[in-house]
């Protein structure tokens, strides 16, 4: 029986590994995030920015309050895709792999199992920024993903996990495609709302004046 464990990172050792494991659609996602908060939201919660900025008070100016924290925000959210994508080592699950990878579990792999109950799940092995219960979507380095590493059909594993452990039977290793939820513009944004026709901040000012 193989016995699954997570490793404390050393005193010196960085909490984050150095390089982002990651699909190919999870990596698009990812780009496509940073590419609408770069060319498309920032420009629009700028252009809010400067036009509350033409106000007298800025203390007391909600819109520009506002604006320069959503600039912060999505300053702090575009260095981090930056540095995610730069870090990223794709794997695809689709692509020919050795004999003996073909018949166990790596990253990218979509593993069926059953607990000691007999209850049988699948799920797949994908990168941290792809993590999605909802699609049984699983990251490598968590309990399961590690316990399951390197299994084949057959093996018994030991999940070590913060709610008790639990013995599993791998029933199944596959390679297929992963299909990643993509990535799409919040309703909410400042860049959806110029295109759906909302008013622009100079539009609300002279029609409040005009009342």
């Amino acid at each position: 029986m193989r016995k699954g464990f997570t490793r404390k990172p050393q005193a010196d050792e960085p909490a984050t590994r150095s390089k982002n494991y990651i699909t190919p659609s999870g990596l698009k996602r990812l780009k496509d995030e940073h590419q609408f908060l770069l060319t498309k939201e920032r420009p629009a919660v700028t252009e809010v920015v400067a036009w509350a900025a033409g106000n007298v008070d800025r203390s007391e100016n909600a819109h520009y309050q506002y604006g320069k924290r959503r600039l912060r925000q999505i300053d702090g959210r575009i260095r981090f895709l930056s540095k995610r994508i730069e870090a990223a080592e794709v794997v695809d699950p689709e692509m020919p792999r050795a004999k003996q990878s073909v018949t166990r579990a790596f990253f990218g792999a979509t593993v069926r199992y059953a607990n000691a109950a007999g209850a049988e799940r699948v799920v797949s092995i994908v990168g941290t920024d792809e993590v999605d219960l909802n699609r049984n979507h699983i990251s490598w380095v968590s309990p399961l993903g590690r316990a399951l590493m390197k299994s084949a059909a057959g093996d018994s594993v030991v999940l070590e996990a913060p709610g008790g452990t639990e013995y599993l039977t791998v029933m199944e290793v596959r390679y297929e495609r992963i299909d990643v939820e993509p990535f799409r513009e919040p309703p909410g944004s400042e860049a959806s709302a110029k295109l759906s026709g909302r008013r622009s901040p100079d539009e609300e000012e002279t029609i409040r004046h005009k009342s």
